[in-house]
């Protein structure tokens, strides 16, 4: 298959006094944190993403009635206080707001807290002076509040006087806005946004466009962590996405993306963040940039199942690469969507080969969540997290339990071992449910 260049023209953005100026499209990632199964933070997840470590075990003390899954990748022995005070270098009073909107939040803000401040600690904001109407923050997640809505039924049931004034706003979405917008002094746009599993791209997605826009310089995306409930984890089970668990001798040989044996998909938790800033800001800034986002692309199917599209997703991947004005053949490395679902992995396997043709047997290949199991609305933060350490520290981590890979052709890290690469431009897919596919495309300089 030939495989055409693209060229993409200057945008022309409106500042905020109406003139018109023109500008590259390139957005720098200039700050990122991570609280996951495999790791309290940035430099942890990277070791483990080295060493192929899983994440995957039994479910701890899980409350309600026996399912028909006990396995994932849960987030274990977590305390707030314990680890929002390893922050040292951040401003005590920085940290003191943090404990204040968050001590007393649900699982899923305390974690978000923790991911935000990390980030915003890599990418040095808090040491800077910054216009707050400047910045923006979007949350990708959607309901994610539904473990701690269950454990509150019960005493509800009993008296429901019992319910914290709190839950008024603990159970919306956009309480998430309003903690991180408080906590950081965010005073430009912000809201949430929902994709299914293509949550965490969706949020990327949209701070680009924000950024390109001239609506804010600066973006803080935050990936909530899935903090499911029974119910939610069976109804997974009862569609035929996830994967029960007692097919494998261990938890750790459950996830096994692009593999003959994959039976679905396994619950991963995380909250990952990302700071976004125009290239043109970390510049002048002298940020310290990880990675640059080149293009970006979302579409929709127009499907309300659990079908995948071939088409649909090659034609993310496509215009991601357009976006960017980059080469399929130039790019080394594809951080793919790679679910451990028969249907899905199959089908993201046949959108590959649509659009890369015959680079497929250079273009190097894993997922991700064959190590921490799919943590859904964050799920692309993570694996964009994981693919820009991957290009700092040159290495493509392992395809965990890719024992019989499901095609030949395409070319799969191993099972066990890191492999040593210089990666130049990469890819990272999520697909969701619905119909929703998004194809992200960065190198490793703005």
């Amino acid at each position: 298959m030939d495989v055409q260049v693209y060229r993409v023209p200057m945008q022309r953005l409106i500042q905020g006094n109406g003139m018109i100026k023109e500008s590259g499209h390139g957005v720098a990632i200039v700050g990122m944190g991570i609280v996951c199964s495999i790791g309290d933070n940035v430099f942890e997840f990277k070791e483990s993403l080295k060493k192929g470590v899983s994440g995957i075990t039994r479910l701890a003390d899980r409350k309600g009635p026996k399912l028909s899954v006990d396995i994932g990748a849960e987030i274990k022995e977590f305390s707030f206080l314990d680890r929002l005070y390893r922050y040292s270098d951040l401003p005590e009073t920085l940290l003191q707001k943090a404990r204040h909107c968050a001590q007393r939040s649900p699982f899923s803000i305390q974690t978000s807290v923790l991911s935000a401040l990390e980030a915003w600690q890599d990418s040095g904001m808090f040491a800077r002076e910054n216009d707050p109407e400047r910045l923006g923050v979007i949350v990708a997640g959607e309901s994610t509040t539904q473990n701690y809505r269950y454990g509150l039924h019960a005493g509800f049931e009993t008296d429901p006087e019992y319910l914290s004034p709190r839950y008024a706003l603990q159970f919306l979405d956009t309480h998430q806005v309003g903690v991180l917008s408080e906590i950081l002094t965010i005073k430009g746009e912000g809201f949430v946004v929902g994709g299914a599993s293509a949550s965490g791209n969706v949020g990327i997605i949209k701070a680009v466009q924000l950024i390109q826009a001239g609506i804010v310089d600066t973006c803080l995306v935050t990936g909530v962590v899935a903090d499911l409930s029974p119910i939610e984890l069976q109804g997974f089970v009862n569609v035929g996405a996830m994967a029960r668990g007692n097919e494998f001798q261990t938890p750790d040989q459950t996830s096994r993306p692009f593999d003959d044996q994959h039976t679905g998909f396994v619950f991963g938790q995380a909250s990952a963040c990302v700071i976004l800033q125009s290239c043109d800001v970390a510049t002048e800034r002298k940020a310290t940039v990880r990675s640059t986002i080149l293009g970006a692309a979302m579409n929709l199917d127009a499907v309300s199942t659990t079908a995948p599209s071939a088409s649909g997703e090659a034609r993310a991947m496509s215009e991601a690469l357009r976006r960017g004005g980059v080469c399929a053949s130039d790019v080394d490395y594809l951080n793919a969507h790679g679910s451990s679902s028969p249907l899905g992995d199959a089908t993201e396997v046949e959108a590959i080969k649509q659009v890369f043709g015959d680079h497929v047997s250079k273009l190097r290949v894993n997922s991700t969540k064959g190590l921490t199991g799919h943590c859904l609305y964050s799920a692309g933060v993570v694996e964009l997290i994981a693919s820009v350490l991957q290009m700092e520290g040159e290495f493509i981590h392992p395809n965990k339990n890719l024992e019989n890979p499901i095609d030949h052709k395409l070319r799969f890290s191993g099972a066990t071992t890191s492999e040593k690469v210089r990666i130049a431009f990469a890819m990272s897919n999520s697909f969701g449910f619905g119909g929703i596919n998004s194809s992200i495309v960065f190198q490793n300089t703005c």
